[in-house]
């Protein structure tokens, strides 16, 4: 497994000092979250990049790429009936695109469920009608910039649209590009009907990246959910990606939940190797 973790777990760590620990605990690649350089992408100079780009590489880390897309961000909506609004929303995930690559970063994760929850009126079926459009009108910047847009289903606790992975893929086949294709986040498969394991296995020809947690909010082992099944599933399918370290309760400290994530995942790894 390549693991990965992402750079929000260090809240108010300077960037250098969050890289360079995350590269003494074992992570190889780092996944960034925009709003930690700057909540809007099109305001980060190109020497803003480079600079981060720099950090990332000194530390010995690979750059993943961006996820949280929209988070902290106004006036964008995936799923909205308002054309204008898709249009700019379309035009700004071009923006992460290129900031994606300005980082040396290939993977985009589109979660983001409050700019893609249903608005009144508006279908489920309408929606992804919607929101395929707005993604193909910036694929072809994602293509031209060697960045896959990795969709992410999520749990209905965080919205009602695109709550399956079934539904990712179905989503994926819309837009119809090579870049575009599935995430998958432990804590959001916990919530469907299936197996982690089996969701795994269905979508092994759509999964372009992977992230490892728990539902109760912290990082992987450090909740109910066994990963034996999950990681001999990916094993399984040939998996050779980033399996990246995603939490949502910061209160156990970036050391805690960076140490305890990472030896589990190899305790695990090494079990079924």
């Amino acid at each position: 497994m390549n693991y990965a973790i992402c750079n929000e777990t260090f809240q108010d760590w300077p960037f250098e000092k969050a890289f360079r620990y995350a590269r003494e605990c074992g992570y190889t690649g780092v996944e960034i979250a925009p709003f930690t350089i700057n909540t809007d992408a099109k305001a980060i100079s190109a020497e803003e990049r480079k600079t981060v780009r720099d950090q990332i590489a000194d530390a010995g880390l690979t750059c993943v790429g961006l996820h949280w897309l929209l988070a902290k961000t106004e006036g964008f909506y995936l799923t909205t009936p308002d054309a204008e609004v898709r249009n700019r929303t379309a035009d700004y995930l071009a923006e992460l695109a290129r900031l994606c690559r300005d980082l040396d970063g290939s993977i985009m994760v589109l979660g983001s469920p409050f700019q893609r929850n249903l608005l009144p009126g508006v279908t489920h079926d309408q929606a992804m009608a919607f929101a395929a459009e707005v993604i193909r009108t910036a694929m072809p910047v994602l293509e031209d910039c060697g960045v896959t847009l990795a969709l992410e289903p999520l749990g209905p606790v965080e919205g009602d649209f695109l709550n399956t992975a079934e539904l990712g893929i179905e989503l994926a086949q819309m837009v119809d590009s090579p870049n575009c294709r599935l995430h998958l986040d432990v804590k959001a498969m916990s919530t469907e009907t299936k197996p982690i394991a089996d969701i795994i296995r269905d979508s092994r020809d759509w999964i372009a990246h992977f992230h490892a947690n728990d539902p109760n909010l912290l990082g992987p082992g450090m909740g109910e959910v066994a990963f034996e099944p999950i990681f001999a599933a990916l094993n399984e399918i040939g998996y050779d990606k980033w399996v990246s370290v995603e939490v949502f309760d910061y209160s156990p400290g970036a050391e805690t939940i960076c140490e305890k994530s990472l030896a589990y995942m190899r305790e695990i790894e090494a079990k079924l190797s």
